[in-house]
């Protein structure tokens, strides 16, 4: 699959913070989607003490096989060169190219796409599932282990509890905080780009599985981290 280039990467991390700034207004968080044949999942890695940049793609089948196991499609990883060194609030710019050279390997154009990392519950509500949506035109959702702003109560004990997570002085809503499996830490789910709140707990609920992270990003996350097995075979 192929995408229209949507700015430059060489940026500053002033220049970086302005146009995030601008792009954050450009985030759809209505409804905007198709109908769901394949699920994305997005996750990044790093090698060689962080010089070298891994995305992992990995698509599935919708909906799941009985019992709940879900079909991979297709999987991609790419590497290259890190183009940015760890900046706090500046991580798209980190993995979001590594990432789209990933897609563009794609022989599989998904539906819907789950990015491990922040919608819009960001400090400019442009993490990095919300830039990779406005760069691929597609519908996406985050889905981070840990929070990187705002404040939230603790939701219930039980799996499909959920709360929410506000921020700013009008408590706007950026994400909802999931217990995903019983006891175990919550998971944070936003917004990324044309999909909403609600249809975002929907998605990630109907994903959940065995494990505290929905399956799209827990296999992409196995393939990023190098537990998934080397080479970017399709099964």
């Amino acid at each position: 699959m192929t995408t229209t280039p949507l700015h430059d990467w060489n940026l500053s991390p002033k220049d970086a913070i302005a146009l995030q700034k601008r792009l954050a207004g450009r985030v759809e968080r209505e409804d905007r989607l198709a109908e769901v044949r394949h699920l994305a999942g997005v996750d990044i890695g790093f090698e060689q003490d962080g010089e070298i940049t891994r995305a992992a793609v990995v698509v599935l089948a919708w909906p799941p096989e009985i019992g709940g196991e879900f079909s991979v499609v297709e999987r991609v990883v790419h590497r290259e060169p890190t183009r940015m060194p760890y900046i706090p609030g500046l991580l798209s710019f980190r993995e979001v190219p590594a990432a789209l050279a990933a897609f563009e390997r794609l022989n599989v154009r998904p539906d819907l796409v789950m990015v491990d990392g922040q919608g819009i519950a960001h400090p400019r509500r442009l993490g990095v599932a919300s830039h990779l949506g406005l760069w691929l035109d597609l519908p996406t959702i985050g889905v981070a282990k840990s929070r990187l702003c705002g404040r939230h109560a603790e939701p219930g004990a039980e799996r499909g509890e959920w709360t929410a997570l506000v921020d700013g002085a009008d408590d706007e809503v950026i994400a909802a905080v999931l217990r995903s499996r019983p006891r175990v830490k919550p998971i944070f789910v936003s917004t990324g780009h044309r999909v909403s709140l609600p249809t975002a707990l929907e998605w990630v609920t109907a994903c959940l599985w065995r494990t505290k992270l929905p399956e799209p990003t827990r296999l992409a996350d196995r393939l990023a981290s190098r537990r998934g097995g080397e080479g970017d075979q399709t099964p």
